[in-house]
């Protein structure tokens, strides 16, 4: 059979990696390649199953069982171990035990109780968790079953005349069913549909997505693409000629235009919204989404709130539209705009609380807003993490899409508002939501690390993501920068969730060019950092200069000019300019300086160094005045940390080692040459111990925590014990 050609689908399929795979294998496969693209099914959303024959590991023989991928999963993203396996005849039998259950029914606690009864059904001690979709993969009588969430689809299934439009785009061949939570009851019904409609190949489930099946892995990937195929093609040919969303009612800022306004609104909001817990931001500013942002219906279509539960668990049932108009009015209008439909929001999702709330209702989990549309600039997208706010911001991408599509054919119409409280506040939600892991201690957090590329910089970049802050590696150096970053990222992954336009598409860490000597310089590189993630919580500066002196201890008079340029005014220059982001969030916040135990010991042969870190440890308690009581500011003192440091190159070395009468051969290998002078170093310590660049991060992420919360403009000495540098 030839492979079907797509125009609105991409086929990912390739024999040649398919056919080396085992069965489990292949499931893991055509997960990943369906969720490839987010107009095929969103970040989490949708599942794949495959019923399997596999040796049951008492009584070794062959059982079917149902590999169906696990709660929480992510499709593109899957391995094996986010697959549950069930047997599929235990599953089976469960319609038995849920026929006598008392009062069985649709979002009863019956039906509510099966999930706990899937555990019993578990293959080979499978850790991991079943979807909530599990009853719909096993009672479906076909081996492999695709659930996904096609914006396309989803755009039919949430228009008003759905149930005829699915009969025009595809006939007999897809039943539509109306709108039922997921769980045991709709599992039922696909089962009934199945029975009733033999030559059905799927299903469209009214306000949530598309399911289908095949009795061969491939077909069924390649039926999934062909009903979105047919889907999205029927739109397209529906709209053409016409304005999507009744046109444009605004015009967008050019890019540098928006950028300036973003820099001033974005810490500002970020501090609206995060009077209970933090949140990070991702903001969106791609040519569709602006044009459903400026058009002259999209007010009262985000007022409507989101269809399909995936997107709405997100994106909460609706955005907050801000009507701003961008070429009249400025960043104050806008501030003063969104100040009152935040307040409006707040009264308008208390009501729906309210109105809706059952008498075993979780207690309501705040107010504000997650997703933010603004005319002339884009879409904001808000959350616990930087993927969670990418993820929220895809979603609500997806729904314009589905909005788009439904308008173009009919009528959009969003889930009424019970039915989405029901799956909001639903009790296995919630149960969900109180299973996550505790968040780590700097969570929600997002740090700038000046000096990044390398040393104690590169060093507490690592420290700080490991305790879960989002990082802004920052370097003269673009390429040290973006070498950090990406160390990083290749250790903890990028993450989910795929929205984000430019740098507001990172992960958990991202490298900025920055030359602290300069203003402009670095108040470009906090406005990427706020572009990135929406604010700043704290700021380290571990970027140092040491010029090497000659035989005499001598210096260029330029190069002492230099010297403080970098170690004084530089930390001036970013305190500064950070301050106003500070104001602006009204959030607690901290700096940290990295000076030197060399500021307070009286020695020869560095006089620039050492007397510029002595103005940095009094520029640390200026700035803790300065700053209060909105920051803590504190200084790191080190002592000769050798290994890894850029202000330890080959030729300071040698002078270090000239200078103590230690031996070397010009002709020795540099580490070995570094390894001499730090055991040097180590020695007339009190505690004999070379000083590491973690040493320097430990303390560093101490000061930047809670643990020191009540400490500022003080200087930690962390040098192994040098008692010339006793307080005295």
């Amino acid at each position: 059979m030839p492979t079907p050609q797509f125009t609105h689908v991409e086929d990912f399929w390739d024999d040649t990696i398919a056919d080396k795979l085992d069965p489990l294998g292949r499931l893991v496969y055509r997960s990943n390649i369906l969720g490839t693209h987010w107009r095929v099914t969103n970040t989490g959303g949708g599942n794949t199953s495959s019923k399997l024959i596999e040796k049951d590991p008492v009584t070794g023989e062959d059982v079917q069982v149902l590999w169906v991928k696990g709660s929480g999963g992510d499709l593109r993203t899957a391995k094996r171990a986010n697959f549950a396996s069930l047997y599929q005849d235990r599953l089976i039998q469960l319609q038995e035990v849920y026929s006598q259950q008392n009062e069985p029914g649709p979002k009863t606690p019956a039906e509510d109780a099966m999930v706990a009864m899937y555990r019993h059904c578990t293959f080979n001690l499978n850790a991991r968790a079943p979807s909530i979709d599990t009853p719909l993969h096993s009672f479906i009588p076909y081996l492999h079953v695709d659930h996904m969430h096609p914006v396309a689809c989803i755009a039919i299934c949430t228009a008003k005349d759905g149930p005829a439009l699915t009969r025009e785009i595809y006939g007999d061949e897809v039943i539509w069913t109306d709108w039922q939570r997921p769980g045991f009851e709709l599992g039922l019904t696909l089962q009934r549909i199945c029975e009733e409609n033999p030559q059905a190949k799927g299903v469209m489930l009214g306000g949530h997505g598309l399911i289908n099946w095949a009795n061969d892995d491939k077909e069924c990937y390649y039926l999934t693409l062909e009903l979105i195929e047919k889907a999205a093609a029927y739109l397209a040919s529906q709209s053409l000629g016409k304005e999507d969303f009744g046109g444009a009612k605004y015009q967008s800022l050019t890019p540098e235009k928006s950028q300036v306004v973003l820099a001033t609104v974005l810490p500002w909001l970020r501090g609206k919204l995060s009077t209970e817990k933090r949140v990070i931001s991702t903001v969106e500013q791609d040519a569709d989404v602006l044009e459903f942002i400026n058009s002259q219906h999209a007010e009262c279509l985000a007022e409507l709130g989101t269809s399909c539960p995936d997107h709405f668990l997100r994106t909460k049932i609706k955005p907050l539209y801000v009507d701003w108009d961008p070429q009249k009015g400025d960043v104050t209008t806008l501030q003063n705009t969104l100040e009152a439909g935040l307040v409006q929001y707040r009264s308008d999702y208390e009501a729906y609380y309210t109105g809706c709330k059952r008498a075993n209702s979780p207690a309501m989990r705040g107010g504000n807003p997650s997703v933010i549309l603004i005319p002339g600039i884009g879409m904001i997208g808000w959350g616990k993490s930087k993927s969670e706010s990418r993820v929220t911001a895809e979603f609500y991408k997806c729904a314009i899409e589905v909005m788009r599509g439904a308008e173009a054919v009919s009528e959009y119409t969003a889930l009424p508002r019970q039915e989405a409280f029901d799956i909001e506040y639903w009790a296995l939600e919630e149960a969900k939501l109180q299973r996550m892991p505790a968040e780590a201690e700097l969570s929600r957090q997002v740090i700038a690390v000046f000096g990044a590329g390398s040393g104690i910089g590169k060093e507490v970049v690592g420290r700080l993501i490991k305790e879960g802050a989002v990082v802004a590696a920052v370097d003269l150096v673009e390429e040290a920068a973006q070498q950090t970053a990406d160390e990083v990222i290749e250790q903890i992954g990028l993450g989910i969730g795929v929205a984000g336009t430019g740098l507001s598409g990172c992960g958990d860490v991202i490298g900025v060019e920055a030359d602290v000597t300069q203003r402009d310089s670095v108040q470009a590189a906090l406005n990427n950092i706020l572009y990135a993630y929406g604010g700043i919580d704290h700021v380290v500066v571990t970027a140092g200069l040491y010029v090497s002196p000659d035989t005499g201890g001598r210096i260029p008079d330029e190069k002492w000019a230099d010297t403080f340029r970098v170690n004084v005014t530089g930390p001036y220059i970013i305190a500064d300019e950070a301050s106003a982001i500070w104001e602006a969030q009204e959030l607690q916040g901290s700096m940290v300086l990295t000076t030197s135990v060399n500021a307070v010991v009286s020695k020869k042969g560095s006089h620039a160094y050492d007397a510029s870190k002595a103005a940095a440890n009094h520029l640390v308690r200026e700035l803790a005045v300065t700053l209060a009581p909105l920051v803590r500011v504190n200084g790191v003192a080190p002592a000769t940390v050798v290994a890894g440091s850029a202000m330890f190159p080959r030729d300071r070395v040698m002078a270090s080692l000239a200078k103590y009468n230690l031996e070397y051969q010009e002709s020795e290998d540099t580490e070995v040459l570094r390894n001499r002078l730090a055991a040097f170093y180590a020695h007339r310590t009190l505690t004999k111990r070379p000083i590491l660049p973690a040493d320097q991060a430990e303390a560093i992420f101490v000061l930047v925590s809670e643990r020191l919360s009540k400490t500022t403009g003080q200087i930690i000495t962390v040098d192994g014990g040098l008692h010339e540098g006793f307080l005295r």
